[in-house]
């Protein structure tokens, strides 16, 4: 489908003007310079309709998997070969949705199911896949009304969940008596659960200590100490509303803000307790950017077509100029 970007003026005004209104929020950002993809990368067999959310690379294959909302499919393809559906949904292996999804050092795939398990009582609200397509593992969080969001690898190899409910971490991982799940953080009485999606985008910092993970209602960034379980904000890491996907590059972190249509990029503190602002641009206002990665140095951006009420062609990634 082809798209013709229009308004990117208008666009950047209105994310000025959100970001200057938010409470708390740093002063007055300069009006973002666009930023359009360099190239699309069509998911070739997913249904009509489909819409997407999360992605996951395999640096050492050179692959990438993309989750559909809409049934739960997965995608695999690379950045020259193409694409095409992985693993199905529609019920298979209890799963009727996807969101975020990562891959561990041995290339296995975790796939977070967002409210899956709500719609479907009963149902997994995770799976992990080796990169042959066998299913490794399917499990249920700890606790109810779990909304499993996004994923990311820690330092210790296990895999670290958002949920978009309540403000809690989950930690899967394989251990003696096989892959079991737990609560490494609940963040209730410091993080204040809000309409719309709470947490959302998870990464760890540079110096290992921590995870960062991103608030969208709130436009929040908060630091999850791995040791201790402990929530702190992020000084800086305010002003992001509807902050969804993180890609962290070294120290400088890169926040997918969805339906407010910007890319912005901060510089990190090691530990994670700590943003500056370093660059803030509008993205192409005909499509809706939830999640994105970096694969063979290109940012891989999912564009998920919720702004479509019923999209028609093949649903798309996108590739963005880095900053």
């Amino acid at each position: 489908m082809t798209r013709i970007p229009t308004a990117l003026a208008a666009t950047s005004l209105a994310a000025v003007a959100l970001t200057a209104a938010a409470p708390g929020a740093q002063a007055a950002r300069p009006a973002p310079e666009p930023v359009l993809p360099t190239q699309t990368l069509p998911l070739a067999g997913a249904d009509d309709g489909a819409k997407l959310e999360g992605i996951g690379v395999d640096q050492r294959r050179g692959t990438y998997y993309v989750s559909e909302t809409t049934g739960g499919e997965i995608h695999r393809g690379t950045l020259r070969g193409g694409s095409s559906e992985w693993l199905g949904g529609n019920g298979t292996d209890g799963r009727w949705t996807a969101r975020g999804v990562t891959t561990d050092r041995a290339g296995n795939v975790y796939v977070a199911g967002g409210p899956n398990g709500i719609d479907h009582p009963g149902a997994p609200d995770v799976w992990v896949y080796s990169p042959e397509g066998e299913l490794l593992t399917a499990l249920r969080m700890p606790g109810s009304d779990t909304f499993v969001n996004d994923v990311t690898i820690g330092p210790d190899g296990a895999a670290y969940f958002t949920d978009s409910n309540d403000p809690r971490i989950f930690r899967v991982a394989q251990g003696e008596n096989g892959w079991g799940a737990t609560v490494l953080a609940d963040g209730s009485g410091v993080v204040q659960r809000q309409a719309g999606f709470n947490l959302g985008g998870i990464v760890t910092s540079t110096d290992r200590s921590a995870l960062v993970v991103a608030q969208g209602n709130a436009g929040l960034l908060w630091r999850v100490d791995l040791g201790t379980g402990e929530f702190t904000p992020v000084e800086g890491g305010t002003g992001l509303k509807d902050a969804d996907g993180l890609v962290r590059n070294g120290t400088e972190l890169t926040v997918i803000c969805n339906f407010e249509r910007r890319v912005t990029t901060l510089r990190l503190s090691p530990d994670g307790s700590a943003a500056t602002l370093l660059s803030d641009r509008a993205t192409d206002p005909t499509r809706v950017l939830t999640t994105a990665k970096v694969l063979n140095g290109q940012l891989l951006a999912v564009d998920s077509r919720f702004d479509e009420p019923t999209p028609v062609g093949d649903p798309e990634v996108v590739v963005l100029p880095r900053r």
